[in-house]
Formats: structure tokens, sequence, C-alpha cells
């Protein structure tokens, strides 16, 4: 069952290494070829970081190993991946958003741009077993407590009154 594991997690890997590529490629200036093989060695790399992290009945669980982060650091896995095509790391930050994470997870793909940015899914799956509406449910109310834990309705709010 070791090969077993890793097969089920390549519709998830490159679904989020196209995603990274896609940004690239809006960004312009780096070759079709080039982003073929940054694509290639990302969702390689990407394989052999969660080989060992890849937990189909608990998707959440290694969540954040397996997350992707852009924050004034370059995320080791896009930077590895630019290294194999000869972009630097001071070229990644020109092309890539500032504030990228992204999370891949076991039957989910989503996104975040800029911190305070919206949660967009990339690509979803339902789980077999049959308990995905709970599934869903837990993930998204995991995923909106940093909104919640950020947004406290502001004092002023109560002071506009209609007369």
């Amino acid at each position: 069952a070791g090969s077993g594991a890793g097969e089920d997690m390549r519709t998830e890997i490159s679904t989020a290494a196209a995603f990274v590529t896609r940004l690239l490629r809006a960004a312009g200036g780096v070759g079709e070829e080039q982003l073929r093989c940054f694509r290639e060695c990302l969702q390689e790399a990407m394989h052999e970081h969660y080989k060992h992290h890849w937990f189909p009945l608990v998707p959440s669980k290694g969540s954040g190993y397996r997350c992707i982060r852009i924050n004034h650091k370059m995320d080791p896995l896009i930077g590895k991946a630019a290294g194999m095509i000869g972009l630097s790391h001071e070229r990644l930050f020109q092309l890539l958003p500032s504030e990228l994470t992204l999370w891949v997870d076991p039957f989910e793909v989503s996104y975040r741009i800029g911190e305070d940015g919206s949660i967009c899914v990339l690509y979803e799956s339902p789980q077999p077993g049959g308990k995905v509406a709970k599934q869903l449910e837990s993930r998204t109310s995991c995923k909106e407590e940093w909104r919640i834990g950020r947004s406290s309705p502001s004092k002023s709010y109560n002071m506009m009154t209609v007369s």
C-alpha cells in the first residue's frame, strides 16, 4: 500500500502546481517551456514533501505541513522549482502575490491571496464514506476562524442611528 497513498494525491498536487504556474504565466516574462518545467518540478517536490503526510481518512491532519505559503518569505517548494528554471527568489517575489497561502489537502485544494482575502476552492471532491457535508462544515469553520478573530465589529457601528 506504500505507493497507493502517493497515487491518491496526484489530482490535488497537479491542481496546486497548475495554479501557481498560472500565477507565474499571468505575471508574464516566463517562457512556456520554463513554465512547464516549473510545474513538473513543483509537482515532484510536493509529492516528495507530502509522501508521509497525506491522510485521506483524516484530511485536515498535517494540513499545516502541506500548506504552501509566501509571506515575505518564499515557500521552499516553490523556491526549489523556480531555481530549476533559473528564477531567483527576488524575481519570484515580483511575479507572485506577496501574500499567498495554498492549502493542499486530500479532497480539497484552496487558496487565499492577501492576509484578509477570501478563501477560494480550486478543487473539491467528495470524500469516500459519505461524510462529506460534515467534513466540509468543519473545514470551513476552521478556516473562517482567522477571519472572525480579526474583525470584531467596529465601535462606530453602534452610533449609526437612523433619525
